[in-house]
């Protein structure tokens, strides 16, 4: 197991799914939120930002070995979870992962193939998954040197700036298909997703 703690970032409101929470809906009998942090725990020690209590995602990850994370402000956008959830990282962390929880094809294949990226690429200070003709995607890990630029971020573009900032230090990592960009924002994306997979 690698010792690149995981940040999933579960706070967000879903805004876009008219009603229903996106990180709820079942993948087989599992929630998403439950079978991404599943997966994401295979790979190394993992964070999850969470809306305020009370909601029902904490249940979701009942009986799970996480670190479960309130946050707050987590209204503020992607930032606040970014910076909560990174108070908990652990001094020894040479880097961490950053995961989006909405990424229903991303494997614990994919992640580990990312940590080892690290160290295949060891002059590189951040390393973001991608599809196989380059477009940049998720998950990004960053190197311990950044965590306090990432602490500094406030808003709801996530860490962009810092990935611009040193936009010469990334290395791209394909995964298979679109496994680094398919997420399931609306309903509709969540119909055909599982039209695809039979679901």
């Amino acid at each position: 197991m690698s010792l690149i703690p995981i940040i999933l970032l579960a706070a967000g409101q879903s805004s876009r799914m008219r009603g229903t929470d996106k990180l709820m809906q079942n993948v087989g009998d599992t929630p998403l939120l439950r079978r991404s942090a599943m997966t994401a725990r295979q790979v190394g020690p993992v964070i999850v930002a969470l809306p305020p209590l009370p909601h029902p995602r904490y249940q979701a990850l009942d009986g799970l070995d996480l670190t479960l994370v309130e946050i707050p402000d987590a209204a503020e956008g992607m930032n606040a979870s970014l910076r909560g959830a990174m108070t908990h990282l652990p001094a020894e962390a040479t880097a961490a992962m950053v995961l989006l929880s909405d990424l229903p094809d991303i494997t614990a294949e994919d992640l580990n193939s990312m940590v080892s990226s690290v160290t295949e690429h060891p002059k590189k200070l951040i390393w973001r998954g991608a599809t196989k003709d380059g477009k940049p995607g998720h998950p990004v890990i960053f190197d311990k040197s950044l965590f306090a630029e990432l602490r500094r971020l406030t808003g709801d573009e996530g860490a962009q700036t810092v990935v611009r900032a040193h936009s010469d230090k990334v290395h791209l990592h394909p995964l298979p298909n679109r496994n680094a960009l398919l997420d399931l924002d609306t309903p509709e994306d969540w119909a055909t997703w599982r039209a695809r997979h039979s679901l």
